[in-house]
Parts: structure tokens; sequence; C-alpha cells
């Protein structure tokens, strides 16, 4: 079922001379997991450490690793960290890699929430949170238009955005609007991309045993849950799904995010939500870690853990068992058109957040001014934690 190694280059040979151990691999990936501010961007970061000073993969592993994390759903970044783990050490690498890199943000996120939790209700802290839903707007908006230069280069792909807008718009569900994008993306003729190059070399050393083992626990996780707290496998269950279908990066998980926690359960509401995002931006890490704020406020501290197990599982999941095969998805012309449908429909799918998120928000001029400074300072290439950080001090000095 997996490939059980696969056979060494020269290239391959010099990487393993380098032979990290586990507690080195845990170790670099918790350092870069301490400053992964800007989500995918860490992707460059990941390679620095990777390619050109540990030297533990060379290029072309490492380019088709990133291109295997951008056609999964899920975190791009917490994949490419786990995907680094599996080619030089195996399944056990990447379970180290995947860990350091998510558990700074996983800790801090807890804390905040705690915080948050008992403090929420201070006029200092509604001063900073009103001001950052604001900024969260300027956020996504950039956001649907960064997706939309990348992906929209006909018209037939305005016209398959414009569907999903509408439809998630109209209150579908957004698996089936996603479902029907990536049909749609089926009819769409010719200008098929070449299939990527195949990775040169790595290892996948025992996969197969100790996939399947964690699949079993996984599973074993949700039995447990169902029969000894409905509430926390729930809430396993909605957080796992949306990672499922987060096709698109951290990003795409949050319109997914706010249908099932604000609309389909309201276990929040729609500001607090928005809370819960600006802390994700504030903390680093991926921001699909604001599962383990929206878990805390909805079942404590083991609501937070169980959010965050159950968010970040199929990624890993979904990479370590689609890399022995991911030569043979790319190199089908169906693959590709479905996953450009799905991608497509992202840009809708944030479009459409970003007119509700505006929309619950009660604006006046000092909040117009905020979002429009945000806004532009993000389209001009701004960090996003600076603009976070500069909106909290504006909110708490004028709001």
């Amino acid at each position: 079922m997996f490939m059980r190694r696969t056979k060494m280059t020269p290239s391959s040979s010099s990487m393993s001379r380098t032979n990290p151990t586990l507690v080195n691999i845990f170790t670099r990936f918790l350092r870069l997991g301490l400053t992964a501010f800007g989500g995918p961007a860490m992707v460059a970061y990941i390679r620095t450490m990777a390619v050109e000073r540990e030297k533990w993969l060379d290029d072309a592993t490492f380019n088709s690793g990133v291109s295997l994390c951008q056609t999964l759903p899920g975190a791009t970044a917490m994949q490419v960290a786990a995907y680094t783990g599996l080619k030089v050490r195996g399944l056990a690498g990447a379970i180290a890699a995947f860990t350091g890199f998510g558990l700074p943000a996983f800790v801090l996120m807890m804390m905040l929430s705690a915080l948050y939790f008992q403090t929420s209700s201070l006029p200092p802290v509604v001063s900073v949170f009103r001001g950052l839903a604001v900024i969260i707007v300027a956020i996504i908006a950039t956001a649907a238009i960064s997706f939309a230069r990348i992906s929209l280069k006909k018209w037939v792909h305005v016209v398959i955005a414009g569907i999903a807008a509408v439809l998630f718009l109209s209150g579908v569900t957004p698996i089936l609007v996603i479902l029907i994008a990536a049909l749609l993306g089926l009819l769409i003729p010719g200008g098929d991309a070449p299939a990527p190059e195949p990775p040169r070399a790595g290892t996948t050393r025992g996969l197969e045993k100790g996939y399947f083992i964690l699949i079993g626990l996984v599973a074993a996780m949700f039995l447990v849950l169902f029969f000894f707290s409905k509430e926390l496998f729930e809430l396993a269950a909605v957080m796992f799904r949306i990672d499922l279908f987060a096709f698109g990066g951290g990003f795409a998980s949050l319109p997914l995010m706010y249908h099932e926690v604000v609309n389909a359960h309201a276990w929040l509401d729609s500001a607090t939500f928005l809370s819960g995002i600006a802390l994700g931006q504030v903390t680093p890490g991926p921001i699909v870690v604001t599962a383990t704020f929206v878990g805390y406020l909805v079942a404590g501290f083991w609501g937070g853990v169980i959010a965050t197990i159950a968010i970040f599982s199929p990624s890993f999941l979904l990479v370590v068992g689609a890399e022995p095969y991911f030569d043979r998805m790319q190199g089908s012309p169906r693959f590709r058109r479905a996953i450009r449908g799905i991608l497509l429909s992202f840009v809708g799918l944030l479009l459409s957040v970003t007119i509700r998120f505006a929309m619950g928000i009660s604006w006046d001029w000092p909040l117009v001014l905020l979002g429009a400074g945000a806004f532009i300072a993000l389209l001009l290439g701004g960090e996003i934690l600076w603009v976070v950080i500069a909106g909290v001090i504006l909110s708490y000095l004028f709001f």
C-alpha cells in the first residue's frame, strides 16, 4: 500500500550523512515555531533551516513537498514541517517536526484563551477587541485579494469564484459549495499545468504500520469521546471536518469554522469568534490555532486540547498518507482541475466571509479609518503581526 523505501540518489545520500536525531528535529522546529508569524510565509524559513543550514533535504525534494502540501487541505506550513520530518526520519520524524512546530502556538493560545475568559468584559479589553475586529476584516479582505490575484486567470475562473460567493452568502453549507466547485473545475477545458517533477529522494521506512496505528488512535479518541462526552465528541468532529475541507491553507479554514461555530452550533457569537481570530494572529503558528480558543471557551481546558488535536489531525494524516502517491495524483489532469476548482471557490469564500464579518461591526468614522489604514498597510506588504500590534495600541488609546 505504501512505498517501503525510495531508492537513494547521490543528493539523498549526502542528506543522510547529517542523520539528525528525533530530539534534534523537534528542537529545530520548536525554535521555528516560537517565531512562526505569517502563516504560509514560514515555509521559506523551514526551507532555509532544512535545505540550506542543516542540509537535511535538497531543493527538488523540498519543492515537491511544498507542492504536495499546497494541493492538500490543511495548514500549509504545519504540513511542510511534517513532510520535512517524514523525509528525514520517517513517521517518527514527521511527528517530532509537526509537534515541535505547533507546540508554541498551542501553549500560548491556551494561556491567552484563559486570560480572555477572565477579562473579556473589562472596558480596556472590550476597546481593544473592538478595534481588532476591524483589523481582522482588513486581513481577510487582503487575503481574498491575494487569492484572487493568484487564482483568477480567466473569465471562467471569475464565474466559479462568483458562484461560490453567492452560494456562501445564501447560507449553503460550505462543504457542499466546495464539492460543487470541484465539479465545475472538472468542466474547465484545457490549460492544465504540467505535473511537477517527482521528489528525488527520501524515506518512508516503517510508515505503513505506524500510519495505521495513528489512524487507530484518532478513531479511538473519537470513540471514547462519543461514549463519555458528547459535547467534546461534537467539538472534535466539527474541527476534524473543518480541516478536512480547508483547501487553500489556514485562512481557508476560517469561513468554515465561522459557519460551524457561529451559525450551525451557536457556540460563540460573531464578535467573540473575531476575538479568537485576533488572538490567533498575535500568536506564532497557523491561524487555525483559533480552534484552541474555540475549544477552551466551549468546554474549558480539555475542550482546548481536544479541539487542537482534532483540527490538526487531518493535516498530518493527509500529508503522511498521500506522500507515497503524490506523483500519481499530480499526473492526473482531472485531479489537478478538481483541485483548481476548489481553490477558486475559496476566493468566493473569503469574499463572503469578509462581507459577513463587516456586517457584524457597528461602524463609526474612527473604525472606518482604522480599517482603511490596516487594509492599505497590508496591501503594501506590511507584516500582519505589526499591523495587529499597532491596532491593539490604537484601539486602547482611542476606543
